[in-house]
């Protein structure tokens, strides 16, 4: 069995930073990508960023430039560096693992608000 779990949400002026974790545990393979998504309400789900265990990263255009996704495999942990955000970056952010043989697991969120 495979546990995924955020931590690191909160509450942000616009312009602040804020960093995501993300920690899985359990039956880990070796070759695996780890995501970012968000949802707002009335949104559907997008994914904001995506790195492989070979770190091959992935960003909407959206946060390009501003949100750094990072891994420490070691530790089965994915982080999510958030600077410069934007209103329109408030959502509940969800982190994804996805493994071979179509695994796929979601944490159970992490709020996250920037307010103007």
């Amino acid at each position: 069995q495979v546990q995924v779990v955020e931590s690191g949400g909160g509450l942000v002026q616009a312009g602040g930073s804020l960093r995501l974790s993300c920690a899985a545990s359990g039956s880990i393979v070796r070759f695996n990508v780890m995501g970012w998504y968000r949802q707002s309400p009335g949104k559907q789900r997008e994914l904001v960023a995506s790195i492989s265990s070979v770190h091959i990263t992935y960003y909407a255009v959206s946060v390009k430039g501003r949100f750094t996704i990072s891994r420490d495999n070691a530790k089965n942990t994915m982080y999510l560096q958030m600077n410069s955000l934007k209103p329109e970056d408030t959502a509940t952010y969800y982190c994804n693992l996805k493994q071979p043989g179509a695994d796929n697991y979601w944490g159970q969120g992490t709020q996250v608000t920037v307010s103007s």
